[in-house]
């Protein structure tokens, strides 16, 4: 079970918002990102943290513990993150480096057998470690596209789509009005309206 696609998607990622945030200048950091209500700060902040959460999920796992994601749930995790949107560029630019770097270290140093224990995610749910590593990966190319400055889906790695995509499309009969759904499938109707995925 150990992930060796996902991790070498995350140090493809990484490198890729390594190469993003090179490009950005302070004022950038104030603009809207194409999350609602969420700055480019607040996005690259997001991206940093979650980098902490992930580390902390896979050392718990290693030690046999399961840890919760985010210190304090999701108020703990909207603090941490309102809390480092406000960084300099400098100072941000040098956490999401090391968070991501340390993320590397560790997805490295996972003993094999560590990647099928338990880890809780910030909703509760607990999942083998290895989800982790795919879950961060996921992260860091969806939010690279939340950025907003140049970065699309259509740069997101094919075997990430491939895994990916089954997955939202199973969720979509949940997320939409069928009858909608299955007309647009087979070119009958426009496009559904969709519930947040």
């Amino acid at each position: 079970m150990v992930p060796d696609v996902e991790i070498a998607g995350i140090a493809a990622a990484h490198a890729a918002l390594d190469r993003t945030v090179e490009r950005l200048g302070q004022s950038d950091l104030a603009r809207p990102s194409l999350l609602p209500d969420w700055t480019i700060g607040h996005v690259l902040a997001h991206i940093a943290r979650n980098a902490d959460s992930v580390v902390r999920r896979l050392q718990g796992s290693i030690e046999g513990r399961v840890v919760d994601q985010y210190a304090g749930g999701v108020a703990g995790r909207a603090a941490e993150i309102e809390e480092s949107a406000r960084l300099p560029l400098a100072e941000l630019t040098a956490y999401i480096r090391s968070s991501s770097a340390q993320v590397e270290r560790i997805c490295a140093a996972m003993p094999d057998d560590a990647w099928v224990r338990a880890s809780r995610s910030i909703s509760g749910n607990e999942q083998p470690a290895h989800v982790v590593a795919y879950s961060r990966w996921r992260e860091v190319e969806i939010h690279l596209v939340d950025l907003g400055v140049g970065y699309t889906h259509a740069d997101w790695p094919d075997a990430l789509v491939a895994r990916m995509l089954p997955e939202v499309l199973e969720q979509l009969p949940e997320r939409a009005d069928q009858r909608t759904l299955l007309a647009w499938t087979i070119g009958r109707a426009d496009a559904p309206d969709l519930a947040p995925w």
